[in-house]
């Protein structure tokens, strides 16, 4: 999987998601934050242009330690070989993010000479 490194040097993949299994695969673009063990995050107004369905609330503890309660959702993403349903944090961000949950035992490599992004 190819990405790039973008103007702002973030290290960008393309990926596809979708709402449910028989739903046609929507573009979206991510930002690999390596400081989110988790899945995706994905801003609240691209969730309701995907239609992914609320799963429940979760706890999370942010940086400063204090706690919040997140909206979870459901989507199925195709991730290299396959298709799988995973869980996507709402948030109030500008950029969906791909966390370390989905990197995983693949290697990440980001050349911010060239501006490449590979993720094997």
């Amino acid at each position: 999987m190819n990405g790039i490194v973008d103007q702002s040097l973030r290290a960008l993949l393309d990926i596809s998601v979708s709402p449910t299994k028989e739903t046609a695969p929507t573009p979206l673009r991510v930002w690999i934050d390596t400081a989110f063990n988790g899945g995706l995050v994905i801003p609240r107004p691209q969730i309701e242009r995907l239609g992914l369905t609320q799963a429940s609330t979760t706890q999370a503890v942010l940086a400063d330690g204090s706690l919040v309660d997140l909206e979870t959702y459901t989507c199925y993403l195709q991730w290299f070989d396959g298709v799988y349903r995973t869980q996507v944090v709402a948030n109030d961000g500008d950029f969906p993010l791909l966390g370390t949950l989905l990197l995983a035992g693949r290697r990440l490599t980001v050349d911010y000479q060239t501006r490449q992004v590979v993720l094997a």
